[in-house]
């Protein structure tokens, strides 16, 4: 149903949020005249609750607004936000802005002292080797700097002023919603600190966060900041305004963690920041698991007791355009990127969203978040690729790559199992699937899916804006938040201009409309690629079901069994009318496939808190809810009344037995429900878009798969790494296309994946040379046999569409 509004001059057509009653992946939308985005009316979707089985405590305390709040352009400063009015106003009024926020100063104090006589320091000093008190202590020297981190009032304005400028040159908008900051304000005001987590994207994250929460009074967090700092000034600078850095000595994360003083330091430094009530900032690689240390020292604090309780909040950060930073920054390089910022046009706009806060020590204490389950993946799979075993091993993959195990000192290099780290990547698990689920989708991500996985070889501009407006209503639908508004088509010529570079734009003399078409390079792909994440993370269900159908289908094909065509008439081989799959598949085969595939996913696309099978399950019954499978009953032999009646007699049960079920025949009922795929005439091209979403993600793990034999193994991790990147570069390059599946994070996460397989080796070397810490990377003995390989390629190309 659509809401009308007559202005008197135009009738304006806002899509509704909540639309009942019609299918809910039709295509066959109308365009009107004038279509406006209702990302900016009243009616929203609720985004960022917390979970209600790990934390259903937290899911209660809801703020008592319910009035619509709005939304606040940080960048857009004015003299009403001042207190002052008139001439000269208006031209200082950032400034006048900064001057009257409330700043909460954080000074060293004796914070020094405190860390020094931590028992965990004194352990980790007197552990190498012995020495006077004075030689112990200087070797914290180089992690001073990092324990003398303040929050000085002065600085803090200074630096949201030079922020809020090069912003301004940066983004066209930097938008937040309203309606979550009371939430905050009441968390921050019940005693407990409140710790923001983040997904990295870009070095802005860091600056944003705590740019946000100035210029709304609230208590400006402690960030840790992953990148390598190399000048002196700008070092000492940001330790003013309580940025925490990596060591001087240390260019990245992993080369900090290998200092054994390093993280009880830094422990300890939480444990004390925390107990004066300050805020803290943490951001969270989901490929690599970097910065899940310091979220593990915070819930480590927990569980001794050290800290009371900490308020987790999970924080999504939306760019139209993802800016690019190095990893190294210079004062040189910071003077370049300010330069260039003066005279380059605002690009895009940025939305930040803040989930509920939830309490970390009720999900560790409370015994919700269940972790007894998690298994290898080896022990998940590996019967099923070898042996083509049919039945299932149930349990959800442990991803222990997520916390290094280095982290606790008792572990041995295999460790068996370790409850702390269990719990541990459980906390981390939930955090990066809760900012990912609360992300605002933006139109930037609308164009890039449509054009990588429905209209790779072009679309004229028409047929676009009726995807798009049906992708938005889509999204809408499953209560997910967009960050644009206004007139349609003044959306779709923003995300164009903004895509411009990644495009191939023509006009074709005998259209009126103009072609579009994603340009076959990598940068391009890449580009569109990481845009279009989010949207594939909010049809994750649809995919995995649907990249399950065109497993079995394929299985169907390969058996020699051959599909019937139905049509209104038939000449020769010319087939006039829909073309009909006259297959059954049945819902244990099917949910067996797509819980083959939920194992091989990435980490924040399926809720740790629920299970693999359940998911699975989801999956299915999705494709059912959008008109992709029609649920058939296959005929019985024999009437349903006739299974019950065994030998003559009933077999009663007793309603209180807990492995009693409604009916005798439930497993029977199950074996004999079974999917069709349906006959509109779009519902083809619906699968094969949906199966697309995935398919980058299936394609690095086949390319990855097919080089084993031509890497030189043993090789040093980093190493490894780098050379399945060439290696994934050569195969989309002979290939001229598929580029978005040889992204340094795809390398990553199928490197990953093979180890958590047993097909890739750990062995660590002590001493050993090369990246990786000493660790070296091998092909398992099961592996070198040529045909268990062949066996794993095919398990992997099922799931791969083509």
């Amino acid at each position: 149903m659509l809401h009308e509004k007559n202005d008197g001059k135009d009738q304006d057509v806002i899509l509704p949020l909540i639309q009942q009653n019609r299918p809910a992946l039709s295509w066959d939308i109308k365009i009107k005249k004038r279509v406006k985005a209702p990302c900016l009316g009243k009616f929203r979707p609720i985004v960022g609750q917390c979970c209600h089985q790990c934390t259903p405590d937290s899911l209660r305390k809801k703020p008592g607004q319910t009035t619509f709040l709005g939304f606040h352009n940080l960048l857009s400063i004015n003299e009403t936000d001042t207190r002052y009015r008139g001439w000269l106003v208006r031209r200082v009024c950032c400034a006048l802005f900064v001057s009257g926020r409330k700043v909460y100063p954080s000074p060293v104090g004796n914070r020094h002292e405190s860390v020094c006589q931590s028992n965990r320091v004194k352990e980790a000093l007197t552990a190498p080797e012995g020495g006077d008190d004075r030689g112990q202590l200087s070797h914290l020297s180089p992690l001073v700097g990092l324990i003398n981190t303040c929050i000085s009032p002065g600085y803090l304005r200074f630096l949201s002023w030079v922020m809020l400028k090069m912003f301004s040159c940066v983004f066209g908008s930097v938008i937040v919603n309203l309606n979550h900051l009371p939430a905050l304000h009441r968390a921050s005001q019940e005693g407990s600190p409140l710790v923001y987590v983040y997904v990295r994207q870009s070095a802005a994250d860091c600056a944003l966060i705590p740019l946000v929460l100035f210029c709304h009074n609230l208590r400006v967090p402690y960030t840790v900041c992953p990148l390598h700092i190399t000048s002196s000034l700008i070092r000492s600078l940001l330790q003013k305004v309580g940025v925490i850095l990596l060591p001087p000595s240390a260019p990245t994360e992993q080369d900090a963690e290998i200092d054994s003083l390093y993280s009880p330091v830094m422990t300890s430094l939480a444990r004390e920041l925390l107990h004066e009530g300050q805020a803290m900032s943490v951001g969270v690689s989901a490929e690599s698991g970097r910065g899940g240390r310091w979220l593990a020292h915070i819930t480590q604090l927990i569980k001794e007791g050290s800290v009371p309780d900490v308020s987790l909040v999970p924080v999504s950060i939306s760019y139209d355009c993802v800016p690019e930073a190095n990893a190294q920054v210079g004062l040189s390089s910071v003077f370049r990127w300010m330069w260039s910022g003066l005279w380059r046009r605002p690009a895009g706009g940025v939305w930040v969203h803040f989930a509920q806060p939830f309490s970390l020590k009720e999900m560790c204490a409370s015994g919700r978040c269940r972790v007894d389950e998690w298994l290898p993946l080896q022990d998940l799979l590996l019967p099923v690729i070898l042996n083509n075993r049919t039945e299932c091993v149930f349990g959800q993959r442990r991803m222990s790559w997520l916390l290094p195990s280095s982290h606790y000192a008792s572990e041995l290099p295999e460790p068996p199992r370790h409850p702390e780290r269990d719990l541990g990547i459980a906390v981390v698990l939930h955090l990066i699937f809760s900012a990912a689920s609360c992300t605002t989708v933006m139109s930037t991500s609308l164009v890039s899916s449509l054009l990588l996985y429905r209209h790779r070889k072009g679309v004229s501009i028409s047929a676009l804006c009726r995807d798009i407006v049906w992708l938005t209503e889509e999204l809408l639908f499953r209560n997910k938040d967009v960050g644009f508004g206004g007139a349609f088509e003044d959306v779709v010529r923003s995300s164009l201009s903004l895509l411009a570079p990644h495009l191939i734009i023509a006009a074709v003399p005998s259209r009126r409309d103009f072609s579009i078409a994603p340009r076959p390079s990598l940068a391009a792909s890449l580009h569109l690629a990481a845009q279009a994440q989010i949207v594939t993370h909010t049809f994750i269900l649809e995919a995995v079901g649907a990249c399950a159908v065109s497993a079995m289908l394929c299985e169907v094909v390969r058996s020699g069994v051959s599909s019937r065509l139905r049509s209104s008439g038939v000449d020769g081989e010319q087939v006039n009318g829909d073309m009909e799959f006259n297959v059954l598949l049945g819902q244990s085969e099917l949910t067996e496939k797509a819980l083959h595939l939920c194992h091989l996913l990435p980490p924040g696309f399926m809720p740790p808190c629920q299970s693999s099978q359940s998911f699975a399950l989801d999956a299915v019954d999705s494709l059912v809810r959008c008109g992709i499978l029609i649920m058939e009953e296959i005929p019985r032999d024999v009437p349903l009344c006739d299974f019950l009646k065994k030998e003559g007699a009933l077999n009663w049960t007793t309603s209180d037995d807990p492995y009693h079920s409604d009916s005798d025949c439930d497993v029977e009922e199950q074996d004999l429900r079974s999917y069709k795929i349906s006959q509109p005439s779009q519902c083809p091209e619906m699968l094969f878009f949906l199966c697309r979403m995935l398919a980058g993600h299936m394609r690095a793990l086949c390319w990855a798969t097919s080089c084993l034999d031509l890497l030189p193994t043993p090789l040093p991790e980093a190493e490894f790494v780098a050379q399945m990147h060439s290696h994934l570069c050569d195969a989309a390059d002979q290939k001229k296309r598929h580029y978005e599946s040889c992204s340094e994070e795809a390398a990553h996460t199928a490197v990953r994946s093979l180890i958590d397989l047993g097909v890739l080796t750990e062995e660590r070397r002590k001493g050993g040379g090369g990246g990786g810490g000493g660790v070296f990377l091998g092909v398992g003995s099961l592996f070198q046999l040529p045909e268990n390989r062949q066996k794993l390629q095919r398990f992997m190309s099922q799931y791969l569409f083509n």
